[in-house]
């Protein structure tokens, strides 16, 4: 067992929620610089433009596959689907599209293209039969001329991504993290929408709010992930799973109130 992380309030004092998390596991993973997506025994690597299929009880390669793509970002198993989000980054104007692969043999079965949207696309979720997306901007090399983090939207749209809502984040979250934005997302299984920067080591837990535009923002914690792509593992009550692009490994850690 690792040592007992202690999540720690970084930018609202007026949410003092005291939480932990104790460390599960740690497993190298060299192809582990842009997400890390679950399901009941696997972990799955995401790369630029590679996924690679690890077991989750000691980390062994399966199996691994280069695709075509120039910038894989967040993915996500659902419905024995694993789906990514797919982008143009760093090239403007911004382009995106999801990308859908068969877990069990890593194939490419489908995508969907939003060509030049509203913003880069970085991560995907399924929550209550809706999907929501988010698409970032940056105030980096990537930046799109009049535009900057503050940009950056969480979409809901229906089965066919048809936009049904949509919402800005709040504007201490946008301080926080430019000149990046957010890399990462996934609902807990109570409905907090947990979120992920670029490279800091912490995460954001907000909601969505009951009315205006704006996630509303509960709490920061502290973590031992660098940022990037997360994934709850829906087999295991409250664990959720991360990277860190310096040290190239996976982890994964069980969040306690």
């Amino acid at each position: 067992m690792r040592n007992l992380f202690l999540f720690t309030l970084s930018l609202l004092p007026l949410f003092c929620v005291a939480q932990s998390a104790k460390e599960l596991a740690r497993f190298s993973a060299p192809n582990a610089t842009q997400a890390v997506a679950v399901d009941s025994l696997y972990f799955y690597t995401v790369s630029n433009s590679k996924i690679v299929k690890h077991r989750k009880d000691n980390g062994t390669v399966v199996m691994e596959q280069k695709y075509p793509f120039k910038h894989l970002n967040s993915g996500i198993i659902i419905d024995g689907k694993l789906y990514c989000s797919n982008s143009n980054y760093p090239e403007v104007p911004m382009a995106s599209s999801l990308e859908i692969f068969d877990p069990n043999t890593l194939e490419h079965i489908g995508s969907h293209s939003f060509g030049i949207y509203i913003g880069s696309f970085t991560w995907i979720d399924r929550w209550q039969g809706d999907w929501y997306l988010m698409f970032v901007h940056y105030e980096n090399y990537a930046q799109e001329a009049g535009k900057g983090v503050a940009y950056t939207m969480l979409i809901q749209t229906d089965s066919l991504f048809r936009q049904k809502a949509g919402w800005v984040l709040p504007k201490p979250l946008i301080e926080r993290i430019r000149p990046e934005s957010i890399s990462g997302g996934s609902f807990s299984a109570d409905g907090k929408l947990f979120l992920n920067p670029h490279h800091f080591e912490e995460m954001y837990i907000c909601q969505i709010p009951t009315m205006g535009y704006e996630l509303e923002l509960l709490h920061t914690i502290s973590v031992p992930f660098q940022g990037q792509g997360l994934a709850w593992d829906r087999y295991q009550p409250n664990v959720l799973w991360g990277m860190r692009r310096d040290t190239r490994e996976v982890i994964s850690m069980k969040i306690e109130d």
